[in-house]
């Protein structure tokens, strides 16, 4: 029997009078992860495709596997290499030690983010009685890319549930809510658990995992930022591109980064307008500062394009300045919107000190402003239509 089959067979009771019915949005949701759905609008002229929302962020996901996967070897390089320096540990190990230490490291990162975010939306569309929305298949993944390998679990957890009714459910779920849900969870950390996101003993994993690895005392490493915050930048090379640095875990290789944005860009998901908006934007309001910045401080004085490649500009530029239910749907608006993440990014970058990121802050405040950016855009293209056909006359 095949998969289609047995979907089909147990379907029943899962219906209107089955005696599973109570869990009819469960098995909606996994019926139409595992196929397209079959039905189709009743009335009104209708364009369907196969591309439905879950397909779009299946897509989303297989462009988060690159950073996702430098990620997991970056957190083993890093760890492996304060125990070299440390004397914790004799040598580096072979590559796949390495690697699979980051995999155990950032795994119960994925799972907790997943159980407790799908946990909340199941429950919520059980309760209403509606279908289950797709959007966390995306958030569920980022989440634990876009923060230290050393923030405890329970801090997920906390932080993923805040976001998603906070953030999403309590505007109506996927589709509807005004800010991104992966960065409001990490808003969530940084201001109630300040040091869990910010302190230098966070980016590096410091105990041994089911053998692999070794237990490190007292190590501390700042992220590139976090050093040119309180004394000087660091020199720009090419580890910086790479990403064999330390950071969040999904934001250090530009090289994935970039990977991810090509499979967005060539499958029409993302809109390369506020990806570029975005660079072209922080890349600028960086050359001004170079320009006219303080020479004593060191972050203003960092060259433009070192700015974009550290800390989260590039994984915010391309995969949340990007999501299309929080940004300008207009595309005079894209341009806008982007370029005023990048100018804000390193706004707050340079002037306050005590917070040398600024992507995750620049997003959200543009997430707010953004339906006011596309009403104006509005406006101004009825405005225009309004004059010509006035002038026609």
């Amino acid at each position: 029997m095949g998969l289609r089959q047995f979907v089909d067979k147990i379907k029943p009771n899962f219906e209107k009078g089955g005696k599973l019915h109570a869990f009819r949005s469960v098995f909606g949701g996994f019926e139409t992860f595992l196929f397209v759905p079959n039905h189709t609008a009743k009335s009104g002229s209708n364009i369907h495709d196969c591309f439905d929302s879950k397909r779009m962020m299946i897509m989303v996901c297989l462009a988060l596997v690159p950073a996702l996967l430098f990620g997991m070897y970056n957190v083993g390089l890093q760890h492996y290499s304060a125990a070299v320096a440390t004397g914790a540990l004799a040598a580096m190990p072979a590559f796949w030690s390495v690697f699979g230490y980051g995999f155990l490291a950032v795994l119960p990162k994925i799972i907790v983010s997943y159980l407790v975010g799908l946990g909340i939306e199941f429950t919520v569309a059980q309760w209403k009685g509606e279908e289950i929305h797709e959007g966390f298949l995306v958030s569920g993944l980022i989440i634990p890319m876009i923060v230290p390998v050393g923030t405890p679990l329970w801090i997920i957890a906390l932080a993923t549930a805040f976001a998603v009714i906070f953030a999403k459910e309590i505007y109506g779920g996927t589709g509807m809510n005004i800010f991104n849900v992966a960065l409001v969870t990490r808003a969530f950390i940084f201001f109630a658990y300040p040091s869990v996101i910010s302190g230098d003993a966070v980016w590096v994993a410091t105990d041994s995992i089911f053998g692999l690895g070794a237990d490190i005392d007292g190590f501390t490493a700042a992220t590139a930022l976090g050093q040119a915050a309180v004394a000087e930048a660091p020199a720009f090379d090419m580890s910086m591109v790479w990403g064999f640095i330390p950071g969040s875990i999904g934001e250090t290789s530009v090289v994935a980064i970039a990977l991810g944005a090509l499979i967005l860009l060539g499958s029409g998901i993302a809109s390369w307008k506020t990806m570029l908006s975005v660079f072209v934007g922080g890349g600028l309001m960086a050359w001004v500062f170079n320009q006219i910045g303080n020479p004593e401080n060191a972050v203003a004085m960092m060259p433009w394009y070192q700015h974009l490649a550290l800390g989260g500009f590039c994984f915010g530029a391309v995969f949340m300045a990007t999501d299309p239910v929080t940004s300008c749907r207009t595309e005079c608006g894209k341009y806008i919107y982007g370029f005023l993440i990048g100018v804000v990014a390193i706004l707050i970058r340079v002037l306050n000190p005590g917070y040398p990121e600024g992507m995750m802050l620049a997003i959200l405040l543009m997430n707010l402003f953004a339906p006011l950016i596309d009403y104006y855009v509005y406006q101004s293209n009825i405005s225009k239509r309004a004059k010509r056909a006035a002038n026609s006359k």
